[in-house]
C-alpha cells in the first residue's frame, strides 16, 4: 500500500534572482539549512574564490578554456556573463536530482532563468526578490564588504536593468524582513511540490485507494 507520504514526485527547480545586495543568497543559505530535501546547484564559473568560499561547495571554479569547453559539449543547462566572468548550471547534476525526487535550488540571474526557461520549463518554479529601496539595496551592498566601491557602483547601475526583469517570474517578494521573506519563499516551495502534474506517483496512489474500496 501507498502511503500519502510516499507519493512519488519529480523533482523541482527553484530559481531566485535579484539584484546584487537584495537578498537572495542569504534567503537560500537560510532555506538549504532547513530543507533537507533541497540541493544547491553548484555553478561552475570562471570568477576567482572569494576568501571565505571553497571549490566544490560555494562555485566550481575552472578557467576560461575550460568553461569554453563545457559549453562547447552543451554540458550547461544556462551559462551567462556577469561582471566580466562566466557562470554556468552543469545539466546532468541537475537532471539527476530532480529523476530522484529531489529539489534543486538556483542562485541565478535573469539571463539564466529565461535559459533555463527554454530548456525545462515544466519544472520551473521562479522568485524575483526584491528590495525594499534603492537606499537599502545600497547600504546592504556596502555593510557587506566584500566589493570595492567601484564594484558596489557598478553592481548598483545593473540593479535598473535587472529588476525591469521582474514580470518574467511567477513569484514576486520585496524583502523587507528576512524572515517572513523566508516564509514566503517556504510557502511557495510547499504549494509547488504538491501540484498534481509533478506527483508523478499519485495515479498508483489513487488505483491503491480505489481498490481497497472495492474491497470492502
Amino acid at each position: 500500500m501507498i502511503g500519502s507520504q510516499e507519493i512519488r514526485r519529480r523533482g523541482l527547480m527553484l530559481v531566485l534572482s535579484s539584484p546584487s545586495g537584495a537578498g537572495k543568497t542569504t534567503i537560500s543559505r537560510r532555506l538549504l539549512a532547513l530543507d533537507p530535501n533541497l540541493s544547491l546547484s553548484i555553478s561552475v564559473t570562471t570568477r576567482p574564490p572569494r576568501a571565505a568560499e571553497s571549490d566544490g561547495v560555494d562555485y566550481r571554479f575552472v578557467s576560461p578554456e575550460k568553461f569554453d569547453a563545457m559549453v562547447a559539449a552543451d554540458a550547461f543547462l544556462e551559462h551567462a556573463r556577469v561582471f566580466g566572468h562566466c557562470y554556468g548550471t552543469p545539466r546532468q547534476a541537475v537532471e539527476d536530482h530532480l529523476a530522484a525526487g529531489r529539489d534543486v535550488l538556483f542562485d541565478i540571474d535573469w539571463q539564466g532563468t529565461q535559459q533555463l526557461y527554454g530548456r525545462a520549463q515544466a519544472d520551473l518554479v521562479t522568485i524575483f526578490i526584491l528590495p525594499p529601496s534603492i537606499a537599502e539595496l545600497e547600504r546592504r551592498l556596502y555593510s557587506r564588504a566584500q566589493d570595492s566601491d567601484e564594484v558596489v557602483r557598478q553592481r548598483m547601475a545593473k540593479a535598473a536593468d535587472e529588476m525591469s526583469h521582474w514580470a518574467e517570474y511567477g513569484y514576486i517578494i520585496v524583502n523587507e524582513d528576512m524572515d517572513q521573506s523566508l516564509a514566503k519563499v517556504q510557502a511557495i516551495l510547499t504549494a509547488e511540490r504538491l501540484r498534481r502534474e509533478r506527483r508523478i506517483g499519485l495515479s498508483d496512489f489513487v488505483e491503491s485507494l480505489r481498490s481497497q474500496s472495492s474491497d470492502r
